[in-house]
């Protein structure tokens, strides 16, 4: 190279220096190079390909070593020189022999008939003229319908290269006149050597535990990792540092994230959003922060799955220690819950909300499933329960108290806003069936001690509890008997009235009155025929049997049937509620008003007494 060419050459971007150019330097995509490298061998090129993959796994890269095995001056040959004018040139992609177009700047009619036009010519200097389309999903389908003849039927010595990120925009009837190839995204491991091999090229210095970090930033592309590599010795120098790779990209300190996990699984919500806190002041963004947390709670998922660190999650011997401990000491379910709760943050961030309040949401949510009334909350309430833990939330020293509190409601008191509505609804043997043999039973709290906790004494620190089995954790099913059916069913109705108001309205007239195995049959009363029919309904059928199987831990087949109330239970005159009442219970749960105005029978708006219309809004007229 001339000292002439030398500054052009300097100046070009890290990835387009160091792309491949022969077979043997792709890294991954077996099944590509094995194809295209007997196809050449073997005199079988096709006249068009479709290579199919995501941005940077090497499908532009791929074309132009076709291109250059065809061309050279050795060849046609599966090791093309680079020494030789044709391979030089594409290499420079100044070759008058490899075209390429853009797809998405060239996609009308016109740019297709000018590329149709210059097929016709013959090769300039080498063997083949390669077109190479990239983006080619980006064409339109005039321009691909004026296109189609030509890639169907090219003149000879033409080869056809079409590249594109989404195969399903490209018309069925171009596939089917291609080879098509689709390029798989490569493992981390494979683009951590890739970064290596540049790094050693390029004399720059940059540790393992840096490399990895760099590798797992790029999701899948070789493009994107060498491009950030040219970033960072743009900040750092030909020294880079780990703390450099994360200062750049923005990544969330992980003893933050940690510590975010930890005070989530402690249910304290507090230290969360003091953990987001400290992260906000260090400048990082709270849609990053939450993507950072979604990372860091999957590494844990994975972990505890496989029961092992894998390659791909290593960073450093202190980091994966850390990871290996915290997934260990972290309950399964609560990685979980974090994943799901901050699957719907994001997604309302995507729809306009703000990141970091929905952040925050979901931090509260899933520290203090009490707060949640959702049924995954519900559920993660009666795991807790079933170990023998209190509810989490409350104040330090409380958790006792709350609990003792929640077991000790008698079945006919409502629920108290500040309790457990599941708590208070059970009955103490179902509470407390924790018989004196089972491990939760050491880590229940001891009444004595209550009075201390109140007070503002420390609580003292728990013991660990010894590790429980699988049929110890996983929740155990109540008695299929109609007493304790009865018990849990105000539970029910909490549930799924927290779900569906006017649903938890409705079966709230309801009682069970038989139990035959896993058949439940609930009776309304004679008169509420209305009532039975819409229980009926497939959709409020599943629903109330969730709730049941949330409640008492198996699934119920449900039937409806009137009956008339024991004499002992029926209403009085006075106890039938009025008509009044009826019309005073759906303004409150509709949150309506009553017209008081007459209407005029050649109208279709309400008067005044003194006959005037007076407005009404469109819910009131639709009514």
């Amino acid at each position: 190279m001339s000292s002439e060419e030398q500054p052009q050459e300097q100046q070009r971007s890290l990835y387009r220096r160091h792309r491949p150019r022969t077979f043997d330097e792709v890294v991954g995509q077996e099944p590509v190079v094995r194809t295209l490298r007997n196809a050449v061998s073997q005199g079988k090129v096709h006249h068009a390909y479709l290579f199919v993959g995501s941005r940077g796994t090497g499908k532009t890269s791929m074309a132009k070593i076709l291109a250059a095995c065809l061309n050279c001056e050795r060849g046609p040959t599966i090791e093309p020189c680079g020494q030789c004018e044709s391979c030089v040139s594409i290499a420079r992609a100044s070759s008058l022999d490899v075209i390429e177009m853009d797809a998405a700047s060239n996609n009308s009619v016109d740019d297709i008939r000018d590329l149709r036009d210059s097929v016709a010519y013959a090769p300039v200097s080498g063997r083949r003229k390669v077109y190479i389309l990239d983006e080619a999903h980006m064409l339109s389908t005039a321009a691909w319908n004026a296109f189609l003849k030509t890639l169907e039927e090219p003149p000879p010595n033409t080869v056809f290269v079409l590249a594109t990120t989404e195969a399903n925009k490209v018309l069925p009837t171009v596939v089917d006149r291609c080879h098509r190839f689709d390029f798989h995204r490569p493992t981390v491991e494979q683009i951590a050597s890739v970064v290596r091999r540049v790094a050693e090229a390029e004399s720059i210095e940059i540790p393992p535990a840096a490399v990895a970090a760099l590798a797992r930033s790029a999701t899948g592309s070789f493009r994107d990792a060498l491009g950030t590599l040219e970033q960072l010795v743009t900040y750092s120098g030909r020294q880079v540092a780990l703390e450099d790779v994360l200062a750049v990209l923005g990544v969330a300190d992980a003893r933050l994230l940690e510590e975010t996990v930890d005070a989530v699984a402690a249910g304290e919500a507090h230290r969360a959003l003091k953990a987001m806190e400290e992260c906000a002041q260090q400048g990082r963004d709270a849609g990053s922060f939450a993507t950072d947390l979604e990372v860091r709670a999957r590494d844990l998922l994975v972990v505890q799955t496989l029961g092992e660190l894998p390659e791909e999650l290593s960073l450093t011997p202190e980091a994966d220690a850390a990871l290996r401990a915290q997934a260990e000491r972290i309950d399964h379910g609560v990685v979980v819950r974090i994943l799901e709760l901050l699957g719907e943050a994001m997604e309302a961030v995507r729809a306009g909300a703000d990141a970091r309040t929905r952040l925050e949401l979901a931090l509260v949510k899933a520290a203090r499933p009490e707060v949640d009334g959702s049924l995954r909350a519900l559920l993660m309430r009666i795991e807790r329960l079933e170990r023998g833990g209190a509810p989490a939330g409350g104040a330090p020293g409380a958790a006792g108290a709350a609990a003792t509190e929640g077991t000790a409601g008698t079945q006919g008191e409502p629920p108290s806003p500040h309790g457990d509505p599941l708590m208070q609804a059970m009955p103490a043997e179902h509470a407390e069936r924790s018989s004196p043999e089972a491990p939760v039973a050491q880590a229940q709290p001891d009444p004595q001690a209550q009075p201390e906790a109140q007070a503002g004494a420390p609580p003292p620190a728990p013991s660990p509890a010894p590790a429980l089995s699988q049929a110890e954790a996983e929740p155990q099913a109540v008695a299929r008997d109609l007493d304790t059916v009865c018990s849990l069913w105000p539970a029910v109705v909490e549930l799924v009235r927290r779900e569906h108001a006017l649903l938890g309205a409705l079966i709230a007239e309801a009682r069970p009155v038989a139990v035959d195995g896993e058949d439940l049959t609930l009776a309304f009363a004679s008169t509420a025929q209305f009532l039975k029919k819409k229980a009926e309904g497939q959709a409020n059928r599943a629903a109330v049997g969730e709730a049941l199987r949330a409640v008492t831990g198996g699934r119920w087949r449900l039937s409806y049937e009137l009956r008339e109330e024991p004499a002992g239970q029926k209403r009085s005159a006075s106890e039938e509620p009025s008509e009044e009442e009826w019309v005073r219970r759906f303004m409150e749960e509709f949150d309506a008003e009553e017209l008081t105005g007459e209407w005029d029978s050649g109208s279709d708006r309400p008067q005044d007494a003194d006959g005037d219309e007076r407005a009404v809004t469109s819910n009131e007229k639709g009514a």
